[in-house]
Formats: C-alpha cells, structure tokens, sequence
C-alpha cells in the first residue's frame, strides 16, 4: 500500500517541479489575452500573451510570447517568414543566422516560447527546452512587433493576443 502512494507523490512532485519556460523567466508573468492566427482560413497558429501580473502590454517591461502551431513547418518556413515580416515591417535585420540557431522544424502542437530580456534580448524555447538566445538592438521591439505591434498582417489577432478592448 505504502509502494502506490510514493509513486503516486513522485509522479505529483516530478509535475510540480517542472515549470514553464514563461513562469521560470518572468515568474510574475499572467496569461493577458490570446488568439489563433488564420492564413486563408486555415489556422496557423494560437498566440498567448503574458505579462507582468497580466497586465496591458508596456514595451519598456519585459512579457513572454507563446506560439502552439496548429500544422506542420519546417524551420526553413520559420526563418524565411520572420525575414520578410522584418523586411515588411521595418527593414532586415542581420540576425538570419541567429534565427537559424533557433528554430527548428514544428509539428501540430508544438509550442515556442520567446521571452523578453529588456530591449535587445530574447530568449526562444521549443516545447520546453531551451533553443537560443537572439541578441540584436531593439530585437524585442522588432520580433514581438510582428504579432504585436502597429503593423502586424491582422489587426484582430493583435487585438485580441494584447486584449485591448
């Protein structure tokens, strides 16, 4: 009898000291909004938002960035697709082969983390385990402006991942 219940307290324990790449970076982080990213009618992608205490969003404070992907793409798609969304929104940037370093293939499910670390600093995990490290002047602004900022492809979306009303 004794043998069940200490299996069943290490399985419990084992859970419990695992955390979230979100909650081990910013441990004051709360989940502030979230939305599904649709191309064509197909959804790409779901999005969440956490910031300090849940908070409205403020680009002077560091937040984290949650993708899960609802289909299938190769890193190649990843790098190529945050390339032309810099180029898109503001110039390239010359962090291609950083982004290499930080990507790999996705399947239905898998979920990327990218957490800010102030101004020119954001830290990607892949289902959990840590990929990289993107270093770049103003690179929080830049890479998290794509599914946040002014100028993102659907204004929905960013309304609703940053819950501004």
């Amino acid at each position: 009898m004794l043998r069940p219940v200490l299996l069943c307290l290490l399985i419990l324990v084992g859970h419990a000291a695992k955390a979230s790449p979100v909650s081990s970076a910013l441990p004051d982080a709360e989940l502030r909004g979230e939305a599904t990213l649709r191309f064509l009618g197909f959804p790409l992608y779901k999005a969440r938002l956490f910031t300090p205490s849940g908070a409205p969003l403020d680009w002077s404070k560091d937040f984290a960035l949650e993708l899960t992907y609802l289909r299938d793409l190769t890193a190649y798609d990843l790098v190529e697709g945050t390339m032309r969304e810099f180029e898109r929104t503001g110039g390239t940037l010359p962090v291609r082969a950083q982004l290499n370093r930080c990507f790999f293939d996705v399947r239905n499910g898998d979920r990327y983390n990218a957490v800010a670390n102030g101004p020119n600093q954001l830290t990607f995990w892949r289902n959990d385990t840590r990929t990289c490290t993107l270093s770049h002047p103003q690179i929080t602004a830049r890479f998290m402006g794509i599914f946040l900022g002014d100028n993102t492809r659907s204004r929905r979306f960013t309304s609703l991942l940053r819950s501004d009303g």
